[in-house]
Formats: structure tokens, sequence, C-alpha cells
């Protein structure tokens, strides 16, 4: 998907939301436990409820990779029905990859083409051969890990140079000459607030993706105050807070319900 058309898509819906499709199998619904495939079916279910507030998805590689081949499955299905249901949808493998050259093309391969996602999280600790096999796919992107929320992210990603760099600004500063705004995003956690201002002045108009509002109590009138940018620039995701919003029979409801509200927030934010 090309940056006009996710543009297109999050003024057209007011939304700039993701939803985290982060479908751990102990927490679905028990009723669904008699299906098949009761991630599917879970998946299929959010999804439906949730499309029309969000212009995003992100399943995240882990919670089905954790069971085996069938979960792989799982994923595929569960693309495949974004895919052809929903296709103004922009679908993100969060998948964290990033190795020695010729794995991380086989990697891209994996996911640019098996799967046929639109973006693929990747980390950039080992430097531009293994990020740029990413790079070259028409109309995919590469969403570069900068600055996270997590508590550890302060061991490494807040270190300064001698010159008082930090590394979150090294890194995007030397990614940015490896691909345009329009190849990639960067990861910015939303609990970082203020911070963004910062990220804004070594990242002016690449799009962020933003984890962290919701459950981890990021604060999206805090991300958009200092991160949203003339076409908005900003996908903030949300996973628990919406999908696990009912553990009930009215889960689908409850995550529509809880994705609608995010939305409504946003079309307030977003810019005239």
């Amino acid at each position: 998907m090309k940056r006009k058309q996710l543009v297109d898509n999050i003024r057209a819906k007011g939304s700039f939301l993701c939803v985290g499709l982060d479908s751990d199998i102990n927490k679905i619904p028990r009723h669904l436990m008699v299906m098949e495939d009761p991630v599917f079916e879970f998946n299929k279910a959010i999804i439906d409820a949730t499309a029309p507030y969000c212009v995003a998805y992100k399943p995240n590689i882990a919670f089905y990779e954790a069971t085996g081949a069938a979960g792989w499955v799982t994923l595929e299905k569960t693309i495949n029905y974004i895919k052809t249901n929903y296709p103004d949808q922009f679908i993100i493998a969060d998948a964290k990859r990033g190795d020695i050259g010729n794995t991380s093309a086989l990697y891209a391969r994996s996911f640019f083409e098996h799967l046929d996602v639109d973006a693929i999280t990747v980390a950039p600790y080992m430097g531009r051969d293994s990020v740029t096999p990413f790079l070259g796919y028409e109309g995919k992107w590469v969403i570069l890990l900068a600055l996270t929320s997590n508590p550890g992210s302060a061991d490494f990603q807040l270190f300064e140079d001698r010159e008082g760099t930090r590394l979150f600004e090294k890194v995007i500063t030397t990614a940015e000459t490896w691909a345009t705004e329009d190849e990639m995003m960067f990861v910015v956690g939303a609990t970082r607030g203020k911070m963004f201002e910062e990220i804004r002045r070594v990242a002016p108009r690449s799009f962020l993706l933003v984890p962290g509002v919701g459950a981890q109590g990021g604060s999206l009138e805090e991300v958009a105050r200092y991160g949203m940018i003339d076409d908005c620039g900003l996908l903030v995701n949300s996973s628990r807070g919406i999908i696990f919003a009912s553990s009930g029979t009215d889960f689908a409801e409850a995550a529509a319900k809880a994705a609608a509200e995010l939305a409504t927030q946003m079309r307030a934010l977003l810019p005239a």
C-alpha cells in the first residue's frame, strides 16, 4: 500500500487506529474453544466488528508461532480474510525480524511474497545489511524499532555518545539514508509522551507506529499533540484494550465499542 492510499483511508475514516491481533489462545473467550480453529474464529469476529473504526491490523507473529504449524495456518487465514473482505486495511506483521543479509532476504520473501502483508517490523541492531533486504518491494514498508515503551528500552535506546546523540536518534538518522519516508516507518512507544517532539526533529515526515495506548497507559492526546503532522503520520495501535475488552460471548461487540471510542477521540485530533 502506498502512503497516499494509507493517508486517504485515514482521512476517509477519521481514524488512525491500528488494532493489534495479539490473539492469545489462553485469553480468547472459552466458548470458542469448541471451534476447529478458535483463534481464527476470534480474529474474524474482531475484524468484522472493528473494521469500520480502524485503518490497520497488526498480528503479533509470536502468538501464532507459539502454537506451531497450526498457528501459522491461522495467521495465513487471518491475513487472507482481511485482504479479501477489507482490502483497504493496512496489514503489519509484527515480527521484529533482522538478521544477516541472506537470512533477512528470506524473511522478506516469507512476509512480502508469501503472506503479502503491507509492512513488517524490523530490529535495527545488526545494521544496514540486515534491513535493506526488506526494502525495494513495491508498496511494502519496513517499520524499524526506534524508541520502544518497554522498561528495558533505556538499557540501550537512550544511551548517549560523546556528542550527546542518543542511540534511538542515531538509528533514525542513519536509517533515513537507507529508504524514503514512503518506504520506512519507525516504532515509537506511546508512553514516551513529550519525547515525540524530539522524534519529530529527526524524523519530521516519517510515519510512526505507536504502540502503548490503552492497556499500557499511553496518552493518545499527547501522541497527537507532539507527533502528528499534516497528513497525520501516525498509526496508533491498541491490542488488549480492544480485543480483550470482554471475555464473554459479547467480546466482538465490546471490541467494536472500544475501537469506536478510540476512533471518535482520533477524529477530534486529526488536522482539518
